[in-house]
């Protein structure tokens, strides 16, 4: 991972610094062989089913992260915007989660029941880990590959001509991802992101973000990991 210390002042987004930062990371997650399963069908059944449970759970504690996000906004436009988020997640991601998983046999009983993985609890606790020592700012770094990385993935997958779609369980998968709804709000995030950054950062803070979103990144790689050590 490259951690240069000597970014410039530089009208570049974050998220573009940080990934460029944090490249082996970043491409370990998003070209993790889980997704290269999705990719081309391939990826077991087992680890899918075990990966949407526990995506199930995680999405309480994102919730929960955002409405962390709101206790430390110190605006009221970043306090509506959390305040959205836990109810978009809430009221509807959950609903949409909770309707695909029915296609998988997966009833939300079943999911609400199971055990929360190790890997599961280590990513989600940093992230509220990372929101309670510090500010908006730290929080919203730790959330960014969960993020943005599903819409880059969606969106990546989607328009590679490899992809394979014929016969593919994992194409609506794919299409959830990458549609219009998913990646404009993922990019509502990229440009809160920099708002922030913008209003309470020095470059003096780029060391620090860089380790966390490094830290986010591969856990990230290990929410894909547990899905395919399940089979």
């Amino acid at each position: 991972m490259n951690t240069d210390r000597g970014f410039p002042l530089t009208d570049q987004p974050l998220f573009e610094r940080l990934r460029s930062a944090c490249a082996d990371d970043w491409r370990a997650y998003v070209e993790h062989p889980f997704v290269e399963g999705i990719q081309s069908g391939t990826l077991p059944e087992a680890a899918f089913r075990h990966y949407l449970v526990q995506d199930y759970l995680f999405l309480i504690h994102f919730a929960r992260a955002y409405a962390l996000a709101a206790y430390k906004a110190e605006t009221l436009d970043d306090l509506r915007t959390a305040a959205e988020a836990v109810r978009v997640i809430t009221e509807v991601e959950m609903g949409l989660h909770v309707e695909y998983c029915k296609g998988w046999g997966i009833s939300e009983d079943e999911m609400r029941a199971a055990p929360e993985a190790e890997r599961n609890m280590a990513y989600t606790r940093f992230v509220l880990e990372r929101g309670h020592a510090g500010d908006l700012l730290d929080l919203l770094v730790a959330l960014l590959p969960c993020a943005w990385g599903y819409a880059e993935i969606g969106l990546r997958l989607a328009g590679d001509p490899s992809t394979r779609r014929d016969g593919n369980p994992y194409l609506p998968w794919i299409e959830m991802y990458s549609s219009d709804d998913y990646v404009d709000g993922a990019r509502a995030c990229l440009a809160q992101l920099d708002r922030v950054y913008a209003e309470r950062a020095g470059e003096g803070r780029i060391p620090s973000l860089i380790r966390t979103f490094s830290q986010a990144a591969r856990l990230e790689a290990g929410f894909w990991q547990m899905g395919l050590d399940a089979t």
